[in-house]
């Protein structure tokens, strides 16, 4: 889901506090026992457990796992206890900045139940086409696509090759010369390449259209086993050695399985939003000449709090 940039610019200004805090807490003297869970009101669903209460207003734990999904992209590279309590936190202080919003009546404004109107139109926008990727993945619908993929799959020839990149073609003569003398071509990239040294100059598997042309040319004309002499690119002098040739073989379903599951989703929102606008009526207003559209007022962006006091 995607967020907008003011939830974004908040959960930048609240990390520091948040994570500060987890901070502290590592070297502080051994916390008080853990009090006790807020009590459950009456009337909250089943399995959606209160996780903390902030001046008496619960938080959910559904709440948290949807303030995880819209800051997901911008949260530390933290998991576990602490990504919970990275995401809690920051569901605690923008509850306490809610609230201080409306005790200001905020929320009576005009630019405020604008804003409202268009996030419910986002929301609900993203809830249907949520719904609609989980309908479009199936396993048969994955599993034809796939055999339509194998059918629809042209033989391609594909090369493994090593290469030995220098600066000069006069060493690169030199290093053809022992290389095609009998000398070990691993070894001898290692002593010598600018590319893939540590890797005995090994490329892998590649296709002709991967490569640039000087290159693929010169490695695509070897036999299983042959040393080119010096090639010219516009990264510098290679020695190649073309390791083996085949058919590059078809992926696997598993190989591919998550691709399919994207592509299947792409597919069906698109689909539906074609056919959606191709059922609308859709009129455009023109606006006078030279009259600008007026902008909502922008949003204040969030102070950084400040750090507890020590």
């Amino acid at each position: 889901m995607m967020r907008s940039a003011p939830t974004a610019a908040m959960a930048l200004a609240l990390s520091a506090f948040a994570f500060g805090g987890v901070a502290s807490a590592q070297t502080a003297a051994p916390a008080p026992a853990a009090a006790a869970a807020p009590a459950v009101p009456a009337g909250t669903p089943a399995g959606d457990a209160i996780v903390a209460t902030v001046n008496g207003t619960p938080i959910r734990a559904s709440e948290v796992a949807i303030a995880e999904e819209d800051i997901g992209p911008g949260l530390p590279q933290v998991q576990g206890e602490a990504r919970r309590e990275y995401v809690l936190s920051f569901l605690t202080d923008m509850t306490l900045l809610a609230k201080a919003a409306e005790a200001q009546k905020l929320d009576q404004t005009a630019d405020f139940k604008m804003r409202m109107d268009y996030s419910r139109t986002k929301a609900l926008m993203e809830a249907l086409m949520s719904a609609e990727a989980k309908k479009a993945v199936t396993e048969e619908a994955k599993k034809a696509t796939y055999d339509e993929f194998v059918k629809a799959s042209k033989p391609e020839t594909e090369v493994r090759a090593r290469h030995i990149l220098v600066d000069t073609e006069a060493k690169a003569k030199e290093i053809a010369a022992k290389a095609k003398a009998g000398e070990d071509f691993a070894k001898l990239a290692k002593e010598n390449s600018k590319d893939s040294a540590e890797d005995g100059g090994d490329l892998g598997y590649f296709t002709k259209e991967q490569m640039v042309p000087e290159f693929a040319d010169a490695a695509f004309k070897l036999e299983k086993g042959q040393i080119s002499d010096p090639v010219k690119s516009q990264f510098g002098w290679h020695v190649i050695k073309l390791e083996d040739k085949r058919t590059k073989p078809v992926p696997t379903y598993d190989q591919v399985s998550d691709q399919i599951d994207q592509y299947l989703i792409r597919k069906a929102q698109g689909d539906l939003v074609t056919k959606l606008r191709a059922e609308a009526k859709i009129e455009r207003a023109t606006p006078p000449a030279g009259a600008t559209p007026a902008a909502p007022a922008a949003a204040a962006p969030a102070a950084t709090p400040a750090p507890a006091a020590k």
